[in-house]
C-alpha cells in the first residue's frame, strides 16, 4: 500500500516540476521588462535635460503581441524624444525582414527612429533590400557619421557606427582595430556631449580612448543564461563575459549595454527576461 501511495506522489511532483520549468522558460523569453537608467553629466545642455532615449537592440525577429503590439506600446508609455536600435533587429539564421520592418514603421511614428546595424545584419545578402526598407519607413541609419540633434541654441552629437562585418578593412586588421580606425576618423569632429551607437560592448575602452560620453551597446544578450547578476556566456566574450548586461564607466564614458529582446543561435533565455531600456539625461550643474 505505502508502494502505491509513492508512485502517484512522485508523478505529481515531477508534473509540477516541469510545469515550473516551462513556467519559467516562458517567463524569461516572453517577460518583456523595462529597465531605467539616468545619465548625468555636466556637459550634458541644460535643453537635453530630462532628455528621454529608448534603445531597442537584438530584436532577432521577436514580436511580443501581434505585430509587437506589447513592445510598442511600451515605447510609447515611455514618451521618449528619440528611439534608437542598436544592431541585430533581424536574425540571419531565420531570416524575417517584415518583423524588424514593420516594428521600425511603427516606432517612427512615436519619436524620431534612428539605427545602427549588428552582426547579422551584416552577415546577410538582403542588407541592401532591408535599408532600402528602413530608409521608406523613415528611420535614420548612421553609418559610420555624426548627426547633431538640436534643443535651442543646445546641441548633442549622436554618432553611429556599423558593425565591423560591414567594412571589408575588417577582414585585414580585425574587427577591434576596424573600430578603432573609424572612431579616430570621426573623433576630431566630436563637439560637446556624445551619445554613441554601436553593436558591440567589448570596445568600451576604445570609446573611452576616443572620449565618448555615452555609449549604447547590445550583442551579449545579458549572458544568455545568467546566475545572479553574471551572465554566462556572450558573442566575441566566451565564458563570464565582461560586459553582458547594465551600466558601465571608464574613465569618463558611461556605457549601457542592453540584455537585448531575442535569441539566436541558442534559442532560450533563463535568469534574463527581454529588455527594452530607457535612457534619462539630466544637466548636472557644474
Amino acid at each position: 500500500m505505502k508502494k502505491r501511495l509513492i508512485i502517484p506522489a512522485a508523478i505529481l511532483t515531477l508534473l509540477i516540476l516541469v510545469a515550473f520549468v516551462l513556467l519559467w522558460k516562458y517567463t524569461d523569453n516572453t517577460g518583456l521588462q523595462l529597465t531605467g537608467y539616468e545619465i548625468s553629466d555636466p556637459n550634458i545642455p541644460d535643453s537635453f535635460d530630462g532628455f528621454r532615449i529608448i534603445q531597442i537592440s537584438d530584436l532577432h525577429n521577436t514580436q511580443f503581441g501581434e505585430g509587437n503590439a506589447d513592445l510598442l506600446a511600451m515605447i510609447e508609455e515611455s514618451d521618449p524624444d528619440i528611439i534608437v536600435f542598436t544592431g541585430d533587429q533581424i536574425d540571419a539564421r531565420r531570416l524575417d525582414l517584415d518583423v524588424a520592418v514593420h516594428l521600425a514603421r511603427e516606432a517612427v511614428k512615436i519619436a524620431p527612429c534612428y539605427l545602427v546595424t549588428g552582426n547579422h545584419e551584416g552577415s546577410i545578402p538582403e542588407i541592401f533590400q532591408l535599408n532600402a526598407e528602413l530608409d521608406a519607413a523613415g528611420v535614420i541609419r548612421l553609418e559610420d557619421e555624426i548627426l547633431e540633434l538640436r534643443r535651442g541654441d543646445d546641441k548633442l552629437q549622436l554618432i553611429g557606427v556599423n558593425d565591423p562585418t560591414m567594412k571589408g578593412r575588417f577582414l585585414e586588421i580585425g574587427q577591434e582595430a576596424a573600430m578603432d580606425e573609424v572612431l579616430a576618423s570621426l573623433s576630431p569632429d566630436f563637439e560637446g556631449y556624445t551619445v554613441l551607437l554601436s553593436h558591440h560592448p567589448e570596445y568600451l575602452e576604445l570609446y573611452s580612448k576616443h572620449g565618448i560620453d555615452l555609449a549604447l551597446c547590445g550583442h551579449a544578450h545579458g549572458g544568455q543564461v545568467r546566475l545572479g547578476n553574471r551572465g554566462i556566456i556572450a558573442p566575441h566574450q566566451g565564458l563570464f563575459p565582461k560586459y553582458d548586461a547594465g551600466r558601465y564607466t571608464m574613465g569618463k564614458t558611461d556605457m549601457i549595454l542592453s540584455r537585448g529582446l531575442g535569441n539566436s543561435l541558442f534559442p532560450w533565455r533563463i535568469n534574463n527576461p527581454p529588455e527594452l531600456v530607457m535612457i534619462e539625461l539630466s544637466a548636472e550643474d557644474t
